[in-house]
């Protein structure tokens, strides 16, 4: 699993969910071993692989892996899943790094939280975004009224989706949120008929392409 040479045995490099984190570990356990150790200085300036070791360095600091034999033990579905989901994200990172504009939002957040961009790249792809609140208190059922959309994301939100149906799942209106003031703000299209159960669904949608959904119910007065 090469993908993982790149992040250590740092959890705080890769802020992944518990369950993905500990599944991840058990995999770079079975294929590497992981010491840190004080070097001395002509060590210091060594980065790349000697022999069966391998020289890495983060920040101020260096890292000696060993790789082991590969275990014969066929991987179990769950972990398979977990370095399928590595290898998608490792690919995301490489496209994302070759798109200069993308690849600058990303290297400057990473020099922020003192961490490797492409980790960060990798963390984004791993985590969907969250929609905490769908806020109705503005709204009656009528046109022209706000909705409010809390939505959070590790990394960025990049678009927020909402639409609106009846009871029967009929779509009555969607468009886009806009963000302000750090909330996403929907302005209603459509008047909904007296005593009509409205559901709002809220979508939002962060650079990966992942998606993470919310949704409220109010009746039309």
């Amino acid at each position: 699993m090469r993908e993982m040479e790149n992040f250590g045995d740092d959890q705080s490099c890769l802020p992944v969910d518990a369950e993905v984190w500990g599944l991840a570990k058990k995999i770079v356990k079975e294929e590497y071993k992981v010491a840190k150790v004080k070097l001395n200085p002509v060590l210091e300036l060594i980065n790349g692989k000697v022999g069966d070791l391998v020289f890495k360095r983060y920040q101020d600091k260096v890292v000696i892996a060993r790789k082991v034999d590969p275990s014969d033990q066929e991987p179990t579905p769950a972990q398979q899943a977990v370095r399928e989901r590595f290898r998608a994200g490792a690919l995301y990172g490489k496209q994302a790094a070759a798109d200069p504009a993308v690849k600058a939002l990303y290297v400057a957040r990473a020099k922020a939280k003192a961490q490797p961009f492409f980790s960060l790249m990798v963390a984004d792809y791993l985590h969907a975004p969250t929609v905490t609140a769908v806020d109705l208190e503005g709204y009656t059922g009528a046109a022209g009224e706000t909705i409010w959309v809390t939505a959070f994301d590790d990394f960025e939100v990049t678009a927020v989706k909402v639409s609106l149906a009846d009871a029967d799942g009929v779509v009555l209106e969607a468009g886009a949120a806009v963000l302000e003031n750090g909330r996403w703000t929907y302005t209603t299209t459509t008047t909904a008929a007296p005593g009509t159960a409205v559901t709002v669904t809220a979508t939002a949608l962060d650079r990966p392409g992942n998606s993470g959904r919310g949704e409220a119910t109010q009746v039309a007065a």
